[in-house]
């Protein structure tokens, strides 16, 4: 019977200390090399919180990495070069994304997100700027959402 362990953990800066290392030391397995083979997957996701999803058989000491992906605040984030987004973002605006990386996340995101199609992606990505400050083309988002109501854009989808 695999024993399942997730764990939020640093892109490719995963340690042996907490919360791995109590959690995998009863389970057998060689708690440096699954380290590692996490650090190995994740480390495209430097500087993120990544969630990560460990399958370990007790019997053969075998494990299974399963890493997804940060979430889109994250990515946005990481784009715009920013530590967090605005405190209050009705007024103080961050930092901007173009269409081309809204279209990025959206495409880095799209196993994890609701949205079916690329046009439902897109405008995720493009309301979490809401919340967070992010202009996208330099615009406000609620606007670039109402313009790809109105059919603008429509050349991306």
């Amino acid at each position: 019977m695999a024993e399942k362990l997730e764990v939020l953990v640093d892109g490719g800066k995963a340690t042996p200390g907490p919360p791995l290392g109590p959690a995998l030391g009863p389970m057998g397995v060689n708690v440096i090399q699954v380290v590692n083979a996490i650090n190995e997957k994740t480390k495209a996701f430097m500087g993120m919180k990544v969630p990560v999803t460990l399958l370990v058989d007790s019997k053969t000491k075998s494990f299974e990495i399963k890493v997804g992906t940060p979430p889109v605040s994250a990515l946005v984030l990481k784009e715009i070069g920013m530590e967090k987004g605005s405190g209050s973002p009705k007024t103080t605006k961050v930092g901007n994304l173009t269409v081309e990386q809204v279209q990025k996340i959206a495409e880095m995101k799209k196993d994890s997100m609701l949205g079916k199609d690329k046009r439902s992606r897109f405008k995720e990505v493009v309301g979490t700027c809401v919340s967070m400050g992010v202009t996208v083309d330099g615009k406000d988002p609620k606007q670039i959402i109402k313009e790809i109501e109105k059919g603008e854009y429509a050349g991306l989808f």
